[in-house]
């Protein structure tokens, strides 16, 4: 068994195959961009909304991603009174701070501790902890449906101990250069999900510098397609290889892990290439379709009289376009009669 920081891993013929299917990927996305100039930044803001969205929502925010969109739009006049608002607000402004200055973050206690700082800058009730290592235990919960909380698993203890752990943990980050990049990020987010630095916001904080680690790491095309919507989609997953593997703390076996993390990137790169391949399709689409086949992308299971109000297009007209769709196989038709209802 490979010994990895403080972790056993024993990479297999399974793993090494992700991770050089990841690597292909990635060794195509140059000439990728540069052909794909414009669809990119349609793509960047879908994504971001959507990281958003999903990373607050895997906290237990109530917000869809409309809502999400419509605070980050109206940021600079909205009063952020309720904490799903707050929330998202902070992770917006950290999520847009990585990827303007992403290359000039140093990977250091102090970064994590002002992206903290500006994780939790809306939130008032935050105020005497932001920026600042835990004073207090913070087991880490789940939310189970009916509203009750879960132990998921115990994490460092304040003081001394976390303030160690997290300056071995960056020490070992800088000094390693021999694991392969994409398994550092994965283990860099468990270890800091596991030591559990901040009184609150370390979920956010844990995909946060994942999504930094990755794009300092060369992987420039995260930006644009929500990693954290891969995650949310996949939340009992995540949830259940992040306890199986707290449970052999310390010295656990971090395989589950690793893959579980580098599965969810060859997801979404699968998923980039769809979009990418669309957006080139949808762009010849004409305003109203295209004003349709977005809806659907972000309204999945619309039904065509609710995109026939929401959008205010006549409802003959939308379902004319919907049949269109549909036939051109941009979008799915599901169920008949009133129960039809459309995704992509």
């Amino acid at each position: 068994m490979n010994k990895v920081y403080s972790f056993e891993l024993e990479p297999d013929w399974g793993l090494i195959q992700a991770i050089s299917t990841l690597d292909r990927f990635d060794a195509t996305w140059t000439t990728i961009e540069k052909r794909e100039g414009q669809s990119l930044k349609q793509l960047k803001s879908i994504a971001t909304v959507r990281s958003v969205g999903a990373s607050t929502r895997i906290e237990g925010s109530k917000m869809s991603d409309d809502e999400v969109k419509a605070l980050i739009d109206s940021l600079s006049i909205s009063n952020l009174e309720d904490r799903d608002s707050q929330e998202v607000a902070g992770y917006f402004a950290v999520l847009d701070l990585i990827s303007e200055s992403y290359p000039d973050m140093a990977i250091s206690e102090n970064t994590i501790k002002n992206l903290h700082n500006i994780l939790m800058k809306y939130s008032q009730k935050d105020e005497w902890h932001r920026g600042n290592y835990k004073q207090h235990s913070n087991a880490v919960e789940a939310t189970r449906l009916d509203g009750s909380k879960q132990i998921i698993f115990q994490t460092t203890v304040p003081g001394y101990a976390t303030e160690d752990a997290m300056r071995s943990l960056i020490d070992w980050w800088h000094a390693d250069k021999e694991t392969h990049p994409i398994v550092k990020c994965a283990l860099f987010s468990y270890d800091f999900v596991s030591i559990h630095p901040f009184q609150d916001g370390n979920g956010r904080m844990s995909r946060l510098i994942a999504s930094l680690l990755l794009l300092q790491s060369g992987y420039k095309w995260v930006q644009y397609v929500s990693f954290e919507h891969e995650i949310e989609r996949r939340k009992a997953e995540y949830y259940r290889e992040l306890m199986e593997s707290q449970r052999q703390r310390p010295g656990e076996n971090i395989y589950n892990w690793v893959q579980f993390f580098i599965g969810c990137l060859n997801n979404i790169s699968a998923q980039l290439m769809t979009k990418l391949s669309q957006a080139g399709d949808i762009a010849k689409l004409g305003p109203r379709e295209r004003a349709i086949y977005h809806y659907i992308e972000n309204h999945p299971g619309a039904k065509s009289g609710e995109i026939s109000q929401k959008l205010g297009i006549l409802l003959p007209t939308v379902k004319k376009i919907l049949t269109h769709l549909n036939k051109e196989k941009h979008i799915v038709k599901y169920g008949v009669g009133a129960g039809t209802n459309y995704s992509l």
